[in-house]
């Protein structure tokens, strides 16, 4: 069903009661041309864009859970392209300029709000850093701007550019392009969209062995619905990743560590776009229904827990009070973790794999969101061509034994 006031007016007359199932939920096939392990915003679209861009509709998304109940479900929503390098420069405004219109392609909300980032330097070093991430991208085109911390506090109102407090406030960047989009609705969107393409979304299906053919290349899947055969088979599992990929026997250099985050009490209108401080390890932004949307950086132990420790959550809810005295009162209402996979460069994992017909998209750590329009492009891409899409070619999972990593340690921020 196409949305519109139309179709809303239609069904206001029967109590909203008549509206279709979202996407199919099919049994699967005994074989498809390409297989997607991993029904999350990356996975969804990059079925999305199999069948769209590239006519290769005889796909199937397999899901360990449900649609979006992994890290597309469990993330902070921030969405930016204001990376140091040209390499991450080109793949996140790739991301950044398809977030743009994405609700217009996928006839789906997906609540893109461009409100700006905000990124706050407190010493020496973060204006230095900053600075030069502030050039290149001028140099690059991409908006950002620096700012005095009296602009930044003008820009969002409230902010605490007090010189007496532990780190001062001594200047920003700002990207206004950049803002949030709504998690659930991103997964949504492209799940309906790829599966009124065809494409088959298989729920609750978990992919417990990836079997080869005598050649080495990919033959099929195990999974709890049975076998399913494949002739490409596209990883983009997040934490997981290293799990799936150890079954076609694949060692990533990936770790995964518990990511934690929590909102408040709705509350009206406060904080007007994104503000992120590395230094004082947080980050917060005001989601459409009111409530704060605070995050942190990884726990300090890998694990595949989504617990994480009580102590990561105290120590930014301290330094949130110290960026925002107002706010000291909030209550909060609840927290969650998710699983990410971080590289020793903090850029991902996207391309080929020595294994034939086996593509990975991982290694997104702490910052898979902004990226999930691009990520699922370039993997469609590259699984339709069978070679690196040109923007995806740097991050390529050889380039840990040539030795030509991209450091976007700095860039990847306290979470993002």
């Amino acid at each position: 069903m196409h949305f519109s006031f139309l179709s809303l007016l239609r069904n206001a007359f029967s109590a909203h009661r008549d509206w279709p199932e979202q996407w199919r939920s099919p049994e699967p096939k005994p074989a498809y041309d390409v297989v997607i392990v991993g029904g999350g915003g990356h996975g969804l679209a990059a079925a999305y864009y199999l069948a769209a861009e590239f006519g290769i509709r005889d796909v199937a998304v397999v899901e360990k859970g449900w649609i979006g109940g992994g890290n597309t479900g469990r993330n902070t929503t921030i969405v930016r392209s204001n990376y140091l390098l040209e390499e991450s420069e080109a793949l996140y405004d790739h991301a950044l300029k398809l977030w743009e219109n994405l609700s217009q392609v996928l006839n789906y909300n997906v609540m893109f709000s461009p409100r700006g980032v905000m990124m706050l330097a407190h010493t020496t070093h973060d204006v230095q850093s900053f600075k030069r991430h502030f050039h290149a991208n001028r140099l690059a085109g991409i908006d950002t701007e620096w700012l005095t911390p009296e602009e930044a506090r003008d820009w969002c109102p409230g902010l605490n550019i007090a010189r007496d407090i532990r780190y001062p406030i001594v200047g920003a960047t700002l990207q206004k392009r950049g803002g949030v989009a709504r998690h659930d609705a991103v997964a949504w969107g492209y799940a309906r969209a790829a599966s009124a393409l065809g494409v088959d979304i298989l729920e609750n299906c978990e992919v417990t062995g990836i079997r080869r053919a005598a050649d080495g290349s990919i033959e099929a899947l195990d999974t709890t619905k049975g076998v399913i055969a494949a002739k490409k088979v596209g990883v983009s599992a997040a934490g997981h990743t290293s799990v799936v990929m150890d079954m076609a026997g694949v060692r990533m250099p990936i770790e995964s560590f518990p990511l934690q985050a929590l909102v408040s009490e709705p509350l009206k209108p406060i904080v007007s776009c994104v503000v992120m401080s590395n230094t004082i390890h947080a980050y917060i932004s005001q989601s459409d229904k009111g409530d704060l949307v605070i995050g942190a950086g990884t726990d300090q132990y890998v694990s595949y827990s989504q617990t994480g420790g009580m102590q990561i959550t105290a120590h930014t809810l301290d330094a949130i009070c110290e960026l925002f005295p107002v706010l000291r009162r909030v209550r909060m209402m609840r927290n969650w973790g998710g699983i990410v996979d971080t590289t020793a460069d903090r850029s991902p994992i996207l391309g080929t794999t020595p294994v034939p017909g086996l593509y990975v998209n991982c290694g997104w750590g702490t910052g898979g969101f902004k990226a999930t329009p691009g990520a699922g492009h370039l993997l469609a891409a590259t699984i339709a061509k069978g070679e690196p899409h040109p923007i995806a070619a740097p991050f390529s999972l050889d380039r840990f034994a040539r030795g030509r990593l991209i450091d976007e340690a700095a860039a990847a921020a306290v979470a993002h």
